[in-house]
């Protein structure tokens, strides 16, 4: 059985906080709501959740303070701030510490279930190469990191595979035998307009035209062979907090 998201509540104004509470338990979130910055921080430090839904302005330690004390405990935390009068200053140094968002009470309830609909879901990416040794250590390496790989080497097929199953990101190779990446990148892209697509060649100076023209199609950013394995899973972690951010402020 699958385990239920854990979702922290955290308003002083217990009305609200119940209201969220009562309406993600429905949907089948396990869900704990408290009244304070002060039991927030208990709570994670007890029973860490999977996201932290919390006011802004509380009795006692604000929403923006206690975040910064789980940030430096748990820097991947997700939190996700509400406010009825945020200040645009409030929210810049929301974001600037880590809040995923900064939603307007009354909040957008359906934001926040399609958050959460994806927070835990399988990350799922598609390496494009025709180099099967290359292909197969990268796959190995980020399914280490918790991420499920698909490889492909027909660019013909890529749609395919991307139609089957929402992929994260498409990690995609320049040369791919007698085929240039940007021609599938643009197949990619008539289909998946917003879909993050990272290039990655072992040719920098040769395929400097196809780089630039690329970039010019839309992808994301480029990474040259050898790479280090750190750099790429940065990237995939940012692109999956933009796309969970997003979501969360309706774009």
């Amino acid at each position: 059985m699958k385990e239920k998201t854990k979702v922290l509540v955290v308003d002083d104004d217990r009305r609200m906080a119940k209201t969220i509470h009562d309406i993600l338990k429905i949907k089948g979130y396990e869900v704990t709501e408290v009244n304070s910055g002060e039991e927030a921080m208990a709570r994670v430090k007890a029973d860490m959740p999977d996201c932290v839904l919390m006011d802004i302005k509380m009795e006692g330690i604000s929403g923006i303070e206690t975040m910064k004390l789980i940030k430096e405990l748990y820097p991947d935390l997700p939190v996700v701030l509400m406010s009825a009068y945020a200040t645009d200053e409030q929210s810049s140094e929301a974001k600037n510490h880590g809040a995923y968002a900064v939603l307007n009470k009354p909040i957008d309830i359906h934001a926040v279930l399609s958050f959460l609909s994806i927070l835990k879901k399988e990350r799922s990416i598609l390496i494009v190469d025709d180099d099967p040794g290359f292909s197969r250590t990268l796959r190995d390496i980020l399914q280490s990191r918790g991420y499920k790989v698909e490889t492909e080497i027909n660019p013909d097929n890529v749609l395919s595979d991307m139609d089957r199953e929402y992929k994260l990101v498409v990690l995609l190779d320049l040369k791919l035998g007698d085929k240039n990446g940007t021609d599938v990148l643009r197949s990619i892209r008539s289909k998946y307009p917003a879909k993050p697509v990272i290039l990655i060649t072992g040719y920098g100076e040769e395929m400097a035209a196809s780089i630039n023209k690329a970039f010019q199609i839309g992808a994301y950013a480029c990474m040259y062979k050898p790479f280090e394995i750190d750099e790429l899973l940065e990237r995939i972690v940012q692109i999956d907090r933009e796309k969970l951010k997003a979501i969360l402020e309706g774009k």
